[in-house]
């Protein structure tokens, strides 16, 4: 029986490692000479332009706990100003990681249910932003009326907000699950999206593992990776998780057409950003690290961070940063609680873990710089998510640029991705 189930397993994973499930635009726009995806690899002149846009990533393992159909997730969009451009939500344990799950299909209603809720939210907060907008220009009207403003400075007010976001890439391994939107408008100029799941863990069926997406927008290539490591604070565990990582850069490989120059491996992408349950610990007693985490003391802790160590050595992700951490570990909580698990009276059984940071979100290559990194306050599971704000460089074809503007006069698609600033 369970040779059986091993072996349709891996078979399984073959089969469908490289189908995902993404958003089709249904409109008639998206299949005219415009769109870039129809047009196939442009050939770029020597100078390509410059345009920055906002990425959006959170991670969470959610601790095999599916959603209940009220659960709020637009505290996780809080963004300020502006809708981001691109979003990035990783998630861990969507399933209860138990041999059932681990050797069956992979349950598509948990991970339909997480879009939804994805969904939802970030058409709440295209709602927030619309009113937002309404109301300043009501303010400017108010202004202008008794200052003379001209017409150019409500131009400073105006935020392009899009109609609606796509999901351009959703995967699930087990309980693993990566799922990108982007803005309507930028959808036209995603090409080339593909997906390469590596499974680590219990015969490499996925219960630990990565799932990795990559697309080109306009002429620059982004990797997320959405990983889940070996887990456990006790000696020599650090090193399993260091074996997790050389596996999913060494196994991890996207299709590549012959015909095309793209990126095959994670490290051979522009931007790269990796996100998840890392599962890295603090390298202290116990008792030590619940006194600093009950002082507060967030630097005596990370000096002993296993990952973050690893990073200033170069033990393990060699070349990658992190954001300064200002926040309080995101791991073991009790349930339904903010009290860490082990800190209240009378708790018995399941995991004994100390504080830490497992839950962590680093990137790799030049054109990125963070401007949010923080932790949100849901208790659904015991683990808190974290997310992370990026402005991205993307490279946009001169050539192609002038293409579009002949076309749709002095205002094309382009235009949309501006520089915004953090207020």
């Amino acid at each position: 029986m369970w040779p059986r189930l091993v072996a349709n397993k891996i078979l399984g994973k073959r089969l469908s490692s490289s189908n995902f499930v993404a958003d089709f635009p249904g409109d008639s726009r998206t299949c005219s000479l415009l769109d870039i995806s129809s047009l196939g690899q442009p050939s770029l002149s020597d100078n390509t332009i410059r345009k920055d846009n906002f990425h959006d990533y959170n991670t969470w393992n959610v601790g095999g706990i599916a959603p209940q159909e009220d659960l709020d997730i637009s505290d996780w969009l809080d963004t300020p100003n502006n809708i981001c451009d691109i979003y990035v939500f990783g998630f861990q344990e969507i399933v209860p990681l138990r041999a059932s799950n681990v050797l069956g299909s992979e349950n598509s209603k948990v991970s339909m249910k997480w879009n939804s809720l994805i969904r939802e939210a970030l058409n709440k907060k295209i709602q927030y932003c619309l009113e937002k907008q309404k109301y300043n220009h009501k303010q400017l009207g108010i202004r202008a009326q008794k200052t003379s403003v001209i017409e150019d400075e409500k131009a400073v007010f105006e935020s392009s907000i899009p109609e609606d976001f796509r999901c351009v890439i959703c995967k699930q391994m087990v309980g693993i699950l990566i799922s990108v939107w982007i803005r309507s408008d930028l959808r036209p100029y995603v090409r080339h999206p593909s997906v390469s799941c590596v499974g680590c863990g219990i015969m490499g069926l996925g219960n630990k593992g990565s799932v990795s997406v990559r697309f080109r927008l306009h002429e620059t290539s982004f990797c997320f990776v959405c990983s889940h490591l070996a887990s456990g604070g006790r000696e020599g565990d650090e090193k399993l998780r260091n074996s997790d990582v050389a596996e999913i850069f060494s196994r991890t490989s996207f299709h590549r057409r012959p015909s095309l120059d793209l990126a095959r491996n994670i490290l051979d992408h522009d931007r790269v950003i990796l996100l998840g349950d890392l599962n890295y610990r603090v390298s202290l007693p116990e008792a030590t690290t619940r006194l600093l985490v009950d002082r507060k003391e967030w630097n005596a802790l990370l000096d002993n961070d296993q990952l973050r160590m690893g990073l200033v050595k170069g033990q393990v992700f060699e070349g990658w940063q992190e954001g300064l951490i200002k926040f309080a570990p995101t791991y073991k909580y009790c349930l339904k609680s903010n009290v860490y698990f082990g800190c209240a009276e009378g708790q018995r059984g399941g995991k004994w873990r100390a504080p830490a940071w497992c839950d962590r979100i680093i990137w790799h290559g030049e054109g990125l710089q963070q401007h949010v990194y923080t932790r949100g306050e849901s208790n659904l599971s015991d683990h808190r998510p974290v997310k992370a704000m990026f402005t991205a460089e993307v490279q946009v074809s001169s050539t192609l640029k002038g293409l579009q503007k002949f076309f749709l006069s002095e205002r094309s698609p382009c235009d949309c991705i501006r520089d915004q600033i953090l207020s």
